[in-house]
């Protein structure tokens, strides 16, 4: 079985801040139709994407019982209002 190849997913993300100011994201927004519950926050630290290049806060999360990573890619600029973007490690059909 060939394995598949990863690509950058760019996601919608819901995120809750804890009163230290740490973001814990909720929810995920795959596509238009579908938004998955994030069952839990396992861990969070400074990490690559091995898979599909970049680099970032990498979030390890369990969605309907699986673990998979969520990615915050910030943005290099320290001004305005865009901070950063959430991606995910998509699979090639």
């Amino acid at each position: 079985m060939a394995e598949q190849k990863r690509y950058k997913k760019y996601v919608e993300v819901t995120v809750a801040f804890d009163e230290s100011g740490r973001m814990l994201p909720r929810t995920i927004k795959w596509d238009d139709e579908l938004t998955y519950e994030i069952d839990k926050v396992t861990d969070i630290k400074q990490a690559a994407s091995m898979r599909c290049g970049g680099q970032g806060d990498r979030y390890t999360i369990k969605v309907n019982g699986k673990e998979t990573y969520l990615f915050f890619e910030r943005n290099a600029s320290v001004t305005g209002n865009n901070i950063g973007r959430w991606f995910v490690e998509g699979k090639t059909a």
